[in-house]
């Protein structure tokens, strides 16, 4: 008996190690404080808008946006939106039309234009607020529309029809070339850089204009606004932030960002200063794709 009483206590306590050394993932606030997922949604929860920062190959991020849309639901009931980078302004028809329940995924999924991880990654999402009827905004804008000013500059969209002008932030937006999150992607690119080069960032604010203006559009004060997006969308309080608070500086607005690193018990600071919590997860874990 006592053996055995032993070898339960020896057990147990491998079983605990092991849980330390291979933890997959991890929470902190910008000071390093450990936090657990519970005390990171109270934490959250209270905020007009929050942003999740996902790599969007990390299945950790995915299964963490879906637990959070959980817990933020059994919090806020009706007074929750869903909003996500993943889903297309010009889209927004055909999600109303699923979450409705009028089409089912087979004709969703070839009329929606869905990334490729959408069945695995962010169809679960879509699914739990069809369920719970939490209305879902599509906020992205139409990748067609980046294109063309990723080739032509911000004036390609001049000759674009007043309809198609409805699917993007009200023209002409305010674009600053000297706020880090730009100036950055052109230094990322290093040497010299052709002159087509330089429009790249300003297709990445006519995304952060649009998406900003879709927040706001479906958002009124006293609700919460809980939107999907690349963490690079919201690093720092910039870009698709930048556009809400020159919008409304009022807004509070709080941001979580994901990292992978190889032990997520162990993190630099200076790692955890782009968001207001951040989601350090084992980079050995799964991708998605």
């Amino acid at each position: 008996m006592i053996k055995k009483s032993i070898l339960v206590v020896v057990t147990a306590f491998v079983l605990m190690s092991m849980s330390a050394d291979m933890r997959a993932y991890q929470y902190y606030n910008t000071k390093g404080k450990k936090l657990d997922f519970k005390q990171v949604v109270n934490n959250v929860k209270d905020a007009d808008i929050i942003f999740f920062g996902e790599l969007h190959n990390n299945a950790i991020s995915h299964w963490m946006e879906l637990e959070m849309v959980k817990a933020l639901y059994a919090d806020k009931g009706n007074k929750l939106i869903l909003g996500a980078e993943m889903y297309e302004s010009d889209q927004q028809l055909v999600v109303d039309e699923y979450m409705n329940g009028g089409i089912a995924y087979k004709y969703f999924k070839e009329q929606a234009r869905l990334w490729p991880n959408d069945a695995t990654d962010y169809h679960p999402i879509l699914a739990y607020a069809k369920k719970n009827h939490i209305p879902f905004v599509a906020t992205n804008i139409p990748r067609r529309y980046a294109a063309m000013v990723n080739n032509g500059d911000f004036a390609a969209l001049d000759s674009i029809s007043e309809a198609a002008k409805a699917l993007i932030a009200p023209l002409p937006i305010d674009y600053n070339a000297e706020l880090p999150c730009y100036k950055n992607m052109l230094a990322m690119m290093g040497g010299h850089i052709p002159s087509k080069m330089n429009n790249i960032p300003k297709a990445q604010a006519i995304k952060d204009a649009t998406m900003a203006y879709f927040i706001l559009k479906n958002w009124k004060k006293g609700e919460t606004f809980f939107h999907f997006n690349g963490a690079y969308h919201s690093a720092n309080h910039e870009s698709i932030i930048w556009y809400l608070k020159k919008a409304n500086p009022d807004l509070k607005i709080v941001t979580i960002s994901t990292i992978e690193q190889v032990n997520v018990e162990n993190v630099d600071k200076k790692e955890l200063q782009e968001a207001d919590y951040t989601l350090v997860v084992n980079e050995d874990i799964t991708k998605t794709y």
